[in-house]
């Protein structure tokens, strides 16, 4: 089985699990703290078109259409679009979701004020050529808006595996808990060590790969944990926290 096809096995077997956690994040102050951080980047009367990449269930492609944005979202995962369809007829919003290879999206050029996505640019094979394209169906002045981490660094770095491991079990203590299973986990550690960005530190590899793009008005803020996680997340991803990149056309 090639790559691609084991990270849509894998994401589509996987849908149920992070669907329960969007459900949570929905009815958390975790909705509100991340629409107050898309504010302060998207002026909502100039940007109105977003992409959403690897919507996933469907948290930001809900968010922003309860926000008043005309939100596409894509995902190579048919059980993640279903997931994402579901949960926002629950809460009454009417996203376009799509099923597509989030590597070759098939939008004419300039078609999105903004493009934004969370933790997914780590999934991808070919992140440069993908970075490329974004620039391409962007309409001019508009905003790339990526939040991801370092997740698998772990995996190639022993020092960073053992902060982790250390991280992990003091965040159990508090009642951190996420378990998608000893397969589940295995395949997915299996995939990572095959995805270019596993390798890179980030987000200074995107900020030089952005910029040689053509991006401009590059911001970046290495650790937005304090923003959005729980306590028990905070701690949980002391090691390899989460990262913003904001970038204009």
């Amino acid at each position: 089985m090639e790559l691609k096809e084991r990270n849509v096995k894998y994401w589509n077997e996987s849908s149920e699990i992070y669907n329960d956690l969007i459900l949570e994040e929905l009815t958390s102050f975790k909705k509100d703290a991340w629409k107050n951080l898309i504010k302060t980047n998207i002026e909502k009367d100039n940007y109105k078109k977003v992409l959403d990449i690897g919507t996933g269930p469907g948290f930001f492609a809900i968010i922003m259409s309860q926000m008043g944005y005309e939100v596409t979202a894509v995902d190579s995962s048919e059980m993640m679009i279903k997931q994402a369809s579901h949960n926002a007829e629950m809460v009454g919003v009417n996203p376009n979701f799509m099923q597509c290879d989030v590597d070759s999206l098939p939008f004419p050029e300039e078609s999105f004020d903004v493009i934004i996505s969370r933790n997914v640019t780590w999934t991808l094979q070919e992140p440069e050529k993908v970075y490329k394209l974004w620039h391409k169906i962007l309409k001019k002045e508009g905003k790339v808006i990526i939040f991801d981490g370092n997740w698998n660094e772990r995996l190639v770095n022993p020092e960073v595996q053992k902060n982790y491991e250390k991280d992990i079990e003091e965040a159990k203590s508090l009642g951190f808990f996420i378990d998608i299973g000893d397969s589940l986990e295995a395949e997915g550690d299996s995939i990572s060590l095959k995805l270019p960005l596993t390798y890179e530190k980030r987000p200074g590899w995107d900020r030089e790969v952005l910029s040689k793009i053509g991006f401009k008005e590059i911001v970046i803020d290495d650790n937005i944990n304090e923003k959005v996680c729980t306590e028990e997340e905070k701690i949980a991803n002391r090691t390899t926290p989460m990262f913003y990149i904001c970038a204009r056309k």
